[in-house]
């Protein structure tokens, strides 16, 4: 098990006591490990200066073997990585499940509320979004396929982002979405790339709320294929073959070109590949940021009091997950437009991609993870391990010569 080292990876407060935009709780809720504030580096420091004067620099003594065990079992109890793909939990509960694990107590007044709100959500509001989402879905594969057969024209655009922006806005419709922008001055331009925090599928919705985008992702079947082919009819989305997603370098030419064009829509991307669970950014894959032009970084954070917006893939099937979230009290989120950011002199994708990652990490009020998404699903790849290795060996032997 590895442990970053990092301060604020470390951070355990679930974020649903945090406000937003970055700023500090008041009231911070305990977790299971109470860490100090001070960083690795520190500690071991720390160490070094307590030894006898007798050790010599790079000897190990019994405090360090201790404190790598502590550290080490800290993270066993409680790691900063498979946490952020459970939803989180709540400092009170929100009559929807018992979010909370302290919470063993429900009064006969709090049961009755819940039992109410349970016939208001799935017998009223339940239909009621059903009926939404299926008039927004389907005036969407309509709207965009008769939109399709008109020519290439300016009056094309315009009634292509007309039908998205009011079929989209039907379906946040059907999950009572209240959605607040913030800073629109930041918009996203033609020709440029937006790199968002993805918490939900729904991320697109909320987000194409207040502008249209191009779609970028993998070809699918059924329902949601024929949702793609009829959108690509009238607007210029770009969707890969499996085969193709696995061409790093395809995938790359298709999206310079993209952008290169300065009348097509801004591409809207998720660097993270994956869904996390509204209290943290992962690692950006670096992709998106070795296209070149203007990045639009887009913070996303739900309120989970109304409603758990993260998706666990592992657990609900995309079915499963709707349905939760029509019965749900409502969807609320803010979305913050950040100003554009290009890719600074002598910095490579990485650098770039972490940048914008901590910019938007800082905006929203999430804890920036230098993990990788793909931790949900494998294993911590053998090379990193190996860079940790080192960089710990270097701190404890105090030799800053690499190898």
């Amino acid at each position: 098990m590895m442990w970053s080292g990092r301060r604020d990876s470390l951070d355990c407060p679930p974020l649903s006591t945090r406000t937003w935009g970055g700023e500090e709780p008041k009231n911070k809720h305990k977790c299971l490990i109470q860490r100090d504030d001070s960083s690795l580096e520190q500690e071991i420091e720390e160490l070094r200066r307590n030894r006898p004067k007798s050790a010599e620099q790079g000897d190990f003594t019994l405090s360090d073997v201790l404190y790598f065990t502590r550290k080490g079992i800290e993270s066993i109890v409680e790691d900063d990585v498979t946490q952020r793909f459970t939803s989180e939990e709540l400092v009170s509960w929100n009559l929807l499940t018992r979010t909370n694990n302290n919470f063993q107590y429900v009064s006969v007044r709090l049961t009755i509320l819940w039992g109410v709100g349970v016939i208001l959500r799935y017998c009223i509001l339940l239909p009621l979004r059903v009926t939404l989402a299926g008039i927004g879905i389907s005036w969407l594969v309509i709207g965009t396929t008769l939109v399709g057969f008109l020519p290439n024209f300016r009056v094309k655009g315009w009634l292509s982002e007309l039908v998205h922006l009011m079929c989209y806005r039907i379906c946040a419709r059907s999950l009572s979405a209240t959605i607040h922008y913030h800073k629109k001055q930041n918009k996203p331009k033609k020709g440029g790339i937006c790199v968002a925090n993805h918490t939900s599928p729904i991320d697109v919705v909320i987000l194409a709320n207040d502008g249209c985008y191009a779609m970028v992702g993998q070809v699918h079947g059924g329902l949601m294929g024929l949702i793609q082919r009829a959108m690509e009819r009238s607007c210029p989305h770009i969707w890969f073959e499996r085969a193709e997603m696995r061409d790093r370098h395809l995938v790359t030419q298709r999206l310079r070109d993209h952008v290169n064009d300065k009348t097509k829509l801004p591409i809207l991307i998720f660097p993270e590949g994956t869904c996390v669970n509204n209290t943290s950014v992962m690692m950006f894959k670096k992709g998106s940021f070795e296209i070149g032009g203007t990045i639009y970084p887009l913070a996303i954070k739900y309120d989970p009091q109304f409603g758990d917006a993260f998706w666990n893939s592992s657990k609900y099937n995309m079915v499963s997950y709707l349905l939760r979230m029509m019965t749900s009290w409502a969807i609320v989120c803010n979305v913050w437009y950040m100003p554009p950011m290009t890719q600074e002199e002598g910095e490579n994708a990485v650098q770039f991609a972490n940048r914008v990652k901590s910019a938007i990490a800082q905006q929203g009020g999430l804890v920036d993870l230098a993990w990788d998404g793909a931790l949900k699903r494998g294993r911590v790849k053998d090379s990193f391990k190996e860079q940790q290795q080192k960089m710990y060996s270097h701190m404890v032997v105090g030799d800053d010569s690499s190898d």
